[in-house]
């Protein structure tokens, strides 16, 4: 698989609490200059990349994030807020304590909210994989398949694990064909970037990919 079709499925990302507008502007350029499929900044940040991208590169966001413990109107407030600053793509994060509690009503209905609110906008339910059971991540494929969103993504990066080749597995034996896959946490190397997008990953939400191939690309291999 080539560099190009790599980036296209990349979601550059950075969502460090330090990040500065420097640092955001630069991700920005950087995604423009590889190709990538959208950047992934915090909320704070998305009026102001939206006006400066014009468009170039879809901008995404974090809803409810990284705890997912918010309330659903909370989220919902996010998301109207972000779209109407100029996000194209919401990546929120679930109730994982309404799940573990068994409350999958809940679960299911807060996700529908938040895509009634994206409309024809991206909508990517992030549901923390390393905190889950195979059983539970089972279920979110069926709930998030029910609630009509757009992806199913494995993690925050901001907990104890990031995304496994076995969970992508475990996706895409019991989401919907509506549905697609994202691998987001540690991915570190473009053999990891390939191994996940061959397993049916769409996208991949990653700081370093653009690095890595912008380091081959200035010492030859």
């Amino acid at each position: 698989m080539d560099h190009k079709e790599i980036l296209r499925h990349v979601d550059h990302t950075l969502l460090t609490q330090t990040a500065t507008w420097g640092e955001i502007r630069k991700i920005c350029d950087d995604a423009v200059e590889y190709g990538t499929a959208s950047v992934c900044i915090p909320p704070c940040y998305v009026k102001q990349a939206a006006d400066y991208l014009k468009g170039r590169i879809p901008v995404c966001t974090v809803v409810g994030f990284p705890n997912g413990n918010m309330t659903t109107a909370a989220k919902e407030f996010e998301t109207k807020e972000a779209l109407a600053n100029g996000a194209q793509e919401i990546d929120m994060v679930i109730n994982i304590g309404w799940l573990k509690d068994g409350l999958y009503e809940q679960v299911e209905n807060e996700i529908r909210t938040l895509k009634a609110a994206c409309g024809d906008k991206i909508l990517k339910v992030i549901i923390e994989t390393c905190l889950l059971t195979d059983e539970e991540k089972i279920k979110m494929c069926e709930l998030v398949t029910k609630a009509g969103a757009d992806y199913i993504k494995t993690s925050t990066g901001f907990s104890k694990a990031g995304a496994t080749f076995a969970d992508i597995e475990l996706f895409a034996k019991h989401i919907g064909p509506n549905v697609k896959m994202k691998a987001a946490g540690g991915i570190s190397s473009l053999d990891d970037a390939e191994k996940f997008l061959s397993l049916g990953a769409d996208r991949l939400g990653t700081s370093r990919i653009v690095k890595l191939i912008r380091q081959e690309e200035a010492t030859g291999y």
